[in-house]
């Protein structure tokens, strides 16, 4: 670090011989030295974010080759790609009319909060996401201090691994829908501006993969869908809950990349997801896996 800073300054003689010291432009106009040290520190972060989604991928695509209850169909992807590729579904973000936006901090906050707690509604059927997004908007409303960091840091729980036939399988649904939301919320701006938002997967939860069996690109052995027609719980971590979870990303994968093939435009994982995801919420009699767990 001292050569560093020693690297920045020249020093040079002037007409009465004297020595004379000459700044560095980083010196010599404020801020941009932080400016550059801000700049680094972002490309390390986008790095480690994109090293982490690709945990996702690659783990993901490993549990799809080596699946014992569920299949990824091929020819189901090509099916519904050749079906959206001329209008590729968009869904904006809080469609539905139920979130909390202000433009700003206490959007993320509420958005943090409610991805948060995002997880596990079907035990009770009166209960489902909407009435979480709505009644977290009302405590915020009624108090905006509501979700402030002294009572945030209580908070635990977002690393959504599992280890399947000896390896690990990463996920982080929660963490990537936040970003997501983040991004929907604010429409790539602001606080919602993420350069490597195309490095995201889709989220594994238990919607999603039900929306992607009725499609025909996932395709379920007997035994799994016998235990899923008859609303059996399938313990989380289980061979059956990784596979559900992990084949949804590698076959979303496979949709968004034949999609930009055929389309010749860039799509994301997180557009796919939310399109399947409303699509499965709008249809009620939707059969799909139960599994207890505070990641999805």
């Amino acid at each position: 670090m001292v050569e560093d800073l020693k690297s920045t300054i020249r020093t040079e003689t002037n007409r009465s011989g004297k020595l004379r010291i000459k700044e560095n432009k980083w010196f010599t106009k404020p801020g941009l030295f932080k400016q550059q040290i801000d700049k680094k520190k972002k490309k390390k972060t986008v790095s480690a974010n994109a090293a982490a989604m690709e945990e996702v991928r690659q783990s993901s695509a490993w549990v799809a080759r080596n699946s014992s209850h569920v299949t990824v169909d091929s020819s189901g992807i090509e099916k519904v790609v050749e079906k959206i590729k001329e209008s590729i579904p968009k869904v904006e973000w809080d469609y539905e009319g139920i979130h909390y936006f202000d433009n700003g901090p206490l959007t993320v906050q509420y958005l943090f909060v409610l991805d948060t707690l995002n997880f596990c509604f079907w035990p009770d059927k009166d209960l489902n996401y909407d009435h979480l997004a709505k009644g977290l908007k009302e405590a915020l409303l009624n108090d905006n201090s509501a979700f402030d960091a002294d009572r945030l840091q209580k908070y635990t729980g977002f690393r959504d691994h599992s280890v399947y036939k000896g390896h690990q399988v990463f996920f982080y649904k929660r963490a990537q829908i936040f970003a997501s939301d983040l991004w929907g919320a604010f429409k790539g701006q602001g606080y919602g501006e993420f350069n490597d938002i195309s490095s995201i997967t889709m989220f594994a939860d238990y919607i999603v993969p039900a929306v992607l069996q009725q499609l025909g690109v996932l395709k379920y052995s007997s035994t799994l869908a016998s235990i899923i027609e008859a609303s059996s719980e399938i313990g989380a971590g289980t061979e059956e809950e990784v596979e559900l979870r992990a084949c949804s990303i590698y076959a979303v994968e496979k949709m968004r990349e034949l999609l930009s093939i055929k389309s010749g435009k860039q799509v994301l994982s997180v557009e796919l997801d939310l399109w399947l995801w409303s699509v499965g919420v709008q249809c009620p009699s939707l059969q799909h896996h139960r599994t207890l767990s505070i990641y999805y």
